[in-house]
């Protein structure tokens, strides 16, 4: 029977030729019938794709096998199915395409890459270890939310600092003016899906003058792997693919609250307004709701 599985990965190392492994990647992933997106830039390589278990095996197999991604840390998930093709569901197609970051925060020219991943970044903390560092500082350590505020609003660790923001870009306008300073005095754990945004955010708040900041590793996937929802996390965790979301446990709070109704609920989905391109909360009962900005109009 097949197994659809949907695997997370990224690597941060030096690439000297970014559309060679473009090339690699896509020839790759077309011969294997596996669908997702893979971003490759000088720095590294970021991704996500989906298809049946033996499948993912061989593609994963092949990717370690290059020198420079062998100790690539690879998060395996549940996919939702395979079409009769054997194709995941949970992804249109496969893209995979050059860009100048492999995660888009609008500072190419900040970032700092060796063989060792990113240079200057926040300490690295096990799921273990981040309960430790909670047993011994307690309410001074603060967890700030690296992913986008929709994302935070039907899941986050407790008691997060969760910024404005709808996409990565706008970390470096909100760090640089100044909103957060109040935090540089105090031990700040950055966390995000797999842990790839919060590598190049930790980075960016360690040169803006954040002296004691961590970076949760392996991000939301591996500590809810360890702990699941009998820890410091709360909710579900968005995806960005057919799955929406995903829970760790069969007793996941629902934080979420819908647009429309206020009703609990981990439900997103896109305004139905067809010029509007805003994802928020809503039910499955106020789904032909609009988004706020368009509900009065």
């Amino acid at each position: 029977m097949a197994t659809p599985k949907i695997v997370l990965f990224y690597v941060f190392t030096p690439i000297a030729d970014p559309e060679a492994i473009r090339v690699w990647q896509r020839d790759l992933g077309d011969a294997l019938g596996l669908r997702g997106r893979l971003i490759i830039s000088e720095d590294g390589v970021n991704g996500t794709l989906g298809g049946d278990l033996p499948v993912l095996k061989k593609w994963a197999r092949s990717f370690r096998s290059y020198p420079p991604f062998k100790d690539t840390d690879i998060k395996w998930s549940e996919g939702t199915g395979l079409d009769v093709h054997g194709r995941s569901v949970d992804f249109p197609k496969l893209s995979v395409r050059v860009r100048d970051e492999i995660v888009s925060f609008g500072a190419p020219g900040e970032l700092r890459v060796d063989e060792d991943g990113v240079v200057g970044g926040g300490t690295r903390l096990s799921p273990e270890a981040l309960h430790a560092l909670m047993a011994e500082r307690g309410d001074d350590v603060v967890f700030f939310d690296g992913r986008n505020a929709l994302e935070a609003q039907i899941g986050r660790f407790r008691n997060a600092v969760v910024p404005d923001v709808e996409t990565t870009r706008d970390f470096v306008r909100l760090l640089d003016s100044g909103e957060y300073d109040d935090l540089k005095g105090k031990p700040v754990v950055t966390y995000c899906t797999g842990g790839i945004r919060c590598e190049v955010l930790s980075s960016l708040m360690t040169s803006r003058g954040f002296g004691e900041v961590y970076q949760l590793e392996g991000g939301i996937v591996r500590y809810g792997e360890r702990f699941g929802d009998d820890g410091l996390w709360e909710g579900s965790l968005y995806v960005f693919d057919g799955r929406g979301s995903v829970d760790f446990s069969d007793h996941a709070a629902v934080i979420g609250e819908c647009a429309g109704c206020s009703a609990p609920t981990k439900r997103t989905a896109n305004c139905p307004d067809l010029a509007c391109r805003v994802q928020f909360v809503v039910c499955e009962a106020c789904g032909s709701v609009a988004c706020s900005q368009h509900a009065a109009a």
